[in-house]
């Protein structure tokens, strides 16, 4: 192929898949090496790996050691795991988010949380109780728990001010999750502080994090039964 003029690493990326979707190179062809991409596209060889990881991470191409890299035969796109920023969804809707604090404690995990994650006879947690609004209706009810071995200086935050969903976000990278989503009835404690009625239906997701082998967070959130929950492969 003739050299052209490519900057950018999206612009390497687009280049690629458009190979790809017009069968250039079709399923299980050989793609160039990424010095020969570098010189055909007129650009940096780190400019090209960028590219290529991007596709690679998300199922387009293959690349294995010494055998080079190819188009997948089946390529499937793989899901990248994110941490949703409930005040990020509120505001992403026009409306002002607030949060408030209903309570915080600190002591021994309850022995329902060490058999879940797993923790250590004498391990500590700290237990955050908060609202999310949208506007002025609550949003979202979270109820987590941290683990302190993992998060220390989780006994430092009192959680007044900062979320604990998006200060776990920015104090602790984690790597696995775990989701799990189902609808659910409010007791009286929950319809309170939702302000619906008691026994109403409320769409409940749980997530557990974890660090290598350390547990770092298990959390409910509950919301009322109109939720939309939207998701993106």
């Amino acid at each position: 192929m003739n050299e052209i003029a490519i900057t950018g690493y999206k612009a390497v990326k687009a280049e690629i898949m458009n190979r790809v979707r017009t069968r250039i190179w079709p399923s299980g062809h050989a793609i160039p090496s990424e010095m020969e991409l570098a010189e055909e596209f007129g650009c940096a060889r780190g400019t090209v790996n960028r590219a290529m990881l991007e596709l690679q991470e998300e199922g387009i191409i293959d690349r294995k050691r010494r055998a080079g890299t190819r188009v997948a035969i089946a390529p499937v796109r793989q899901a990248k795991l994110e941490i949703p920023l409930v005040r990020v969804e509120i505001e992403s809707t026009g409306v002002s988010y607030r949060y408030e604090l209903v309570s915080r404690d600190e002591g021994p995990a309850p022995e329902w949380l060490k058999a879940r994650l797993s923790l250590q006879p004498k391990s500590k947690v700290v237990h955050v109780r908060c609202l999310h609004f949208a506007g002025n209706l609550p949003f979202q009810f979270e109820d987590r728990w941290i683990n302190i071995e993992a998060v220390p200086q989780v006994v430092d935050e009192p959680f007044i001010a900062n979320n604990p969903n998006e200060w776990l976000v920015n104090a602790v990278p984690f790597s696995n999750a775990e989701f799990a989503f189902f609808a659910g009835a409010a007791d009286g404690d929950l319809a309170a502080l939702l302000g619906i009625s008691k026994g109403e239906a409320v769409f409940i997701a749980e997530r557990t994090t974890w660090l290598g082998e350390a547990p770092v967070t298990f959390a409910r959130m509950s919301f009322r039964s109109s939720y939309r929950m939207v998701s993106r492969i």
